[in-house]
């Protein structure tokens, strides 16, 4: 728990007295210079120095502590409120700035990247897909290795190349960095070669409008503050999926759990879980635009526990999974993921439903057996391991042994039949040993993945490892075992993917494949890319009419390959998650005779 402390601010600044220089505001067309009058600007904007200047009173300070115990504001109707008393309410505008975004690292910052941009276009601010049109170059980063970093460095060098060539001919370019790099490397980022002009953590979203204010004055601002309580539940993400088809939920933010190994605690801050009421708002958004499938997003997403209204604060203790244990004191009340899932899957039933990442800790028997029952919660589970050695799950502080996550595995295998696993690991762990990594090696063979997220350690600062362990394994030993890991990782999905040669998968198309144009390729209710011809097929079972396949659609698809990474197949016809689920084993029997002329005819 010493360590939870570190995120708690000792004292925050009022929100609105963060100090600014105030400047003669630049507009980057001549519409924006029609929004105000140039003798109205010189006034205002003397006004407002003559407010900054005078700095805030005792009174204010006071306000401001206030309103920091509560810490949000909120308008007269209940809404939360983006307004910033000090700052005249035009400086703050996008005034048709174009905005880029580059997003690196997990479906956390795709979130963060939607909203963002929700708050930015509420401003006035317009998007573009386009480096060279952009006014503003907004990443949004990630910190979980050196290599993440190292690659957004690399980048804001060529940016800086592109922002000196355009002060020549055009707006001054801004750049900014946003998410977990933000607040990791906040000294670094503002002094290192004056890269970056704006910085905003995971939490200051929020705040964006007014840092590009500060910054289009030629100075650089940061906010990257972390919040006990911000989740952006009162703000709707704008959506960028492809097709439309599919979506990301964010439904908590933040990890408590203090693996050794890990900077999220850090960057993210501490767990604090979105209203049910605003995530189903949003789902139920979704399914009206069409939406086929929403994965729920969170660091420690199935931790989920809403305590916003009073009759969900009881005093029921948290389950965990059998045999694993946490850093912390078991949590009391609140909706629980189970039932949070419940309610999701229930709004539309021809809407898929996926989640990550999970902890292995928390999939208690309700929530397993839920996925079971539901058929629109996929029967895909991603499990990080991270090792097969109890001696190195101890160093990391994951809460569990090697023997408690193959019992989970188990469990989960007989409750859901032929649910598709996932699952992260990390080679050359501080004091891994070789037979350490051996057991690794056999847990990946014993468990039997068909999708692996696999890296070599990155010490990261702030973290138990950094100070407590010690970096041990060279580096060449680290790669070694990752490549070994990989193999084996390989192997174990080949014979994973083959059992499903000859089955008929439902498949929801993603659209074109990026190796031909002459190919679909789609998602299994397990997670896995098929790829099949694009031909059009029967629109219903039993029909004689065809259809084209679209993206976004459901098909049912015949196994006909496999490999580690994909399975390929061929089309049968047009149908729906809803009708699926019903008739699982008996579509298309109309199809079964010609199986094996179609088999022999795709070899």
């Amino acid at each position: 728990m010493k360590y939870l402390g570190i995120l708690k601010p000792l004292f925050n600044v009022p929100h609105q007295w963060i100090p600014v220089r105030c400047v003669q505001p630049r507009y980057c067309s001549k519409s924006a210079n029609t929004t105000v009058s140039s003798r109205e600007k010189r006034t205002t904007v003397g006004k407002f120095k003559n407010h900054i200047f005078s700095g805030p009173t005792f009174q204010d300070f006071i306000k401001g502590l206030n309103n920091n115990n509560h810490n949000k504001s909120f308008a007269v109707d209940g809404e939360h409120s983006d307004k910033h008393d000090y700052l005249p309410e035009h400086l703050d505008m996008g005034n048709s700035r174009k905005v880029y975004f580059e997003t690196y690292g997990c479906q956390m910052n795709v979130n963060d990247t939607e909203i963002a941009w929700s708050i930015l276009q509420k401003k006035g601010y317009q998007r573009t897909v386009y480096l060279n049109e952009a006014d503003v170059v907004l990443l949004v980063t990630c910190s979980i290795r050196e290599k993440a970093e190292q690659t957004i460095w690399n980048r804001l060098q060529q940016l800086t190349a592109m922002k000196k060539k355009r002060l020549k001919t055009h707006t001054p370019m801004k750049i900014g960095i946003l998410g977990c790099m933000a607040e990791r490397l906040k000294k670094e980022l503002l002094e290192r070669e004056k890269l970056v002009d704006v910085l905003a953590g995971p939490d200051a979203y929020r705040d964006l409008p007014r840092l590009l204010t500060v910054a289009d004055g030629g100075n650089q601002a940061s906010n990257v503050l972390l919040s006990l309580e911000e989740t952006y539940a009162d703000i709707m993400p704008v959506h960028h999926a492809p097709q439309g088809y599919s979506a990301f939920v964010s439904i908590m933010r933040g990890c408590d759990n203090m693996c050794s190994y890990c900077i999220v605690p850090f960057t993210r801050g501490r767990e604090r879980s979105r209203p049910v009421s605003s995530i189903l708002e949003e789902v139920r958004m979704l399914s009206d635009q069409g939406v086929k499938e929403v994965t729920l997003l969170g660091q420690n997403v199935n931790s989920y526990r809403d305590t916003s209204e009073q009759q969900f604060c009881g005093s029921d203790p948290t389950r965990l999974s059998r045999g694993f244990k946490t850093v912390y004191r078991l949590k009391q009340g609140g909706v629980r993921f189970s039932d949070l899932l419940d309610q999701v899957s229930r709004i539309d039933p021809d809407m898929r439903i996926r989640f990550t990442s999970p902890h292995p800790k928390d999939f208690p028997d309700e929530v397993l057996h839920l996925i079971a029952e539901r058929g629109n919660i996929c029967n895909q589970i991603h499990l990080p391991a991270q090792s097969g050695s109890s001696q190195v799950l101890k160093a990391m502080r994951r809460g569990y042994t090697r023997e408690a996550y193959l019992d989970l595995v188990k469990n989960i295998k007989q409750i859901i039949p032929g649910v598709s696993l996932s699952s992260d690991f990390i080679s050359g762990f501080c004091g891994e040993s070789e037979d350490d990594h051996q057991q690794t090696l056999s847990l990946i063979r014993e468990v039997g993945y068909n999708v692996g997220f696999l890296f070599a350690y990155s010490m990261r600062k702030k973290t138990h490892a950094f100070h407590q362990l010690q970096d041990d394994v060279p580096a060449e030993v680290k790669q070694r075992r990752l490549e070994e890991c990989i193999s084996v990782f390989r192997e174990e999905a080949v014979k994973v993917n083959s059992g499903l040669i000859g089955s008929t998968q439902l498949i929801l198309v993603e659209g074109e494949s990026k190796r031909s144009a002459e190919d679909l390729c789609g998602r299994t209710d397990g997670n896995m890319k098929v790829i099949f011809p694009k031909e059009d097929v029967a629109a219903q079972p039993a029909e004689s009419g065809t259809a084209p396949i679209c993206a976004g659609d459901y098909v049912l698809v015949k196994i006909l390959s496999a490999s580690s990474q994909s399975l390929k197949g061929r089309a049968l016809g047009h149908s729906s998650l809803r009708r699926s689920v019903k008739h699982r084993e008996t579509q298309f029997d109309e199809f079964v005779a010609s199986d094996t002329t179609m088999m022999e005819a795709y070899h």
